[in-house]
This record gives structure tokens, sequence and C-alpha cells, in this order.
């Protein structure tokens, strides 16, 4: 049996039918005299008052279960891998890679991971971005980018110490392996499994077109310095968090020392989810 006192509940509020699965999980838990931990925007849709801050709710928690799209499950990722606690997605959203559990699974999941079923949970390591004393971290990727009205960039690449390249693009994205099939892919980097030990640079338009993505070993240590002053840049961690980027600042990019311990299901391997989520044909 896992031990699980306080399940924490996180939800996408404006998801379709996200009160009705809402009450389900909430009455499942309290039923098996688990305490739910609710984020406050979920407890104000129950009517309770005990409603915490999102960021306050892996702490307060054993597990967190993420009602909504994989945007909601990022929000929490990084707080619940620090806290060292487990972290099942439901999907009410629509391509859903981390929140792959549909709607018909999460009960009988739910049953057979607090029974202590070996093989549900997928550890999923987070990238660390160090900006001087700040210090981020992601679960799918840390991306620099120009703003809406900037022009090209210019970025400094090094790695392990060893200049690699200066590049001359719209932005950078290093990517975790889970962070392969998000922004990365878009931007024509390639499929990682998850276990896969690399992290993955994708420029973002790059004005030299043998400039490709890069894999690198997951040891490796990142250093991302912007060359291009007068233009509007962003940093931005996991697409959710961040700010502005100057002239002359660096971003230390290295693999976290903790990791995100997913909850999946059983009924679909990796490649399955892949084949499903990219419609590919089979």
């Amino acid at each position: 049996m896992i031990n699980v006192r306080k399940a924490g509940i996180v939800i996408k509020p404006h998801a379709p039918s996200v009160e009705g699965i809402l009450k389900i999980v909430v009455e499942y838990f309290e039923g098996r005299g688990i305490a739910c931990v609710l984020e406050d925007v979920a407890a104000l849709k129950l009517g309770r008052p005990d409603g915490l801050e999102r960021a306050s709710i892996a702490a307060a928690s054993d597990m967190v279960v993420v009602l909504g799209g994989d945007g909601t499950l990022l929000s929490v990722a990084h707080h619940a891998a620090r806290a060292g606690i487990p972290v099942m997605g439901v999907n009410l959203g629509r391509l859903g890679f981390l929140t792959e559990i549909p709607v018909s699974e999460a009960v009988p999941i739910l049953d057979r991971f607090l029974a202590g079923e070996a093989g549900l949970i997928s550890p999923r390591w987070l990238l660390e971005g160090r900006t001087g004393e700040d210090v981020s971290y992601s679960l799918n990727d840390l991306v620099v980018t120009k703003g809406a009205m900037a022009r090209m960039i210019e970025l400094a690449i090094a790695i392990d110490g060893k200049d690699v390249a200066t590049l001359k693009a719209d932005g950078l994205i290093v990517s975790t392996p889970t962070g392969s099939t998000a922004y990365s892919l878009s931007a024509g980097g390639p499929i990682l499994h998850p276990q896969i030990p690399a992290i993955v640079l994708t420029p973002i338009c790059p004005h030299t077109l043998s400039f490709r993505p890069l894999a690198v070993p997951a040891t490796s240590s990142i250093a991302v310095r912007l060359l291009t002053g007068g233009e509007e840049v962003h940093l931005t961690f996991d697409g959710q968090r961040g700010g502005a980027f100057v002239r002359d600042d660096v971003v230390e990019v290295r693999k976290a020392p903790f990791e995100l311990q997913l909850v999946t299901s059983p009924r679909r391997s990796y490649y399955d989810l892949v084949k499903e989520k990219l419609g590919w044909a089979g």
C-alpha cells in the first residue's frame, strides 16, 4: 500500500466537466479516509473555505492529482518534484502528453496506484536554470526568445566550459526528453524517449540553416549568453514563468538534482502515447 494521507487536487477551472470529475475524485479520496488539499479555485467550486494557492499544494500533500491539461500539470510539476511526491494528470484538455489519463481511467488507476502496484511511475527529470542568484526549474523546457516586435537575436552557447556556437535566430529552446514533444518538436527538434539521458538544444528559426537541433549528455552544463542589446528578449521556464533577458545576461542550464514521479497509465506504452497524440497512422 502507498501511504497517502493527504491528496492535493489542482484543476483547470474552466475545463468542460471539471466540477463533475472534481466531485468524483474528492469523494473517492475522502471515502478512503484520505484528506483532500484543494487548490483555492477547486475549493470555491465545492463551496469549501479551506483552499490553498496552487504553489502551496505540493508541500502540503503526499500526492497531487491534476484535473486539466499539460499546462496545468506543468504549473505544479516543479513544486511536486522538489517535494518528492507523485503527480497524476487526468486529461481534461486536448493533447495531453503529461495528463495522459482519461477521465474513465482515473479511479481504476488510483486504485492500482494506492495499492502499490509497480510500474505506474515514470520518473521524469527536470532542468535547472540559473541566472545570477535566481534559480528556476522546468519539466519541459527553458526558452530564450525575442519579443513580438524584436529583430533576430544573437546568442553565445557554451557546453561544459567550451564555446560551441554563436547562434543568430529568433531564439533557443533547451529541453528535456519530456519536453521534446512540446515546443522543441514544433521547432523541428527530435522526439526523445523520456529515459534517454540527453538535453536537446533546438534553434528557433536560425539564420544559419546548418545550425540543427543538438542533443548533448544530460550531465552537461550549458551556458547561454545574450549578445544582442536594445531588443525585447525573454527567458521563460515551461512557457509559464520567467522574465526579461538583457544583453550579457547568462543562463546556466543543467539537470536538476530531483525528478518528478509521474503516474502513468499501464494501458499504454510511451510509443502508444506518441502514436495517439501525434496522429501517426498504424
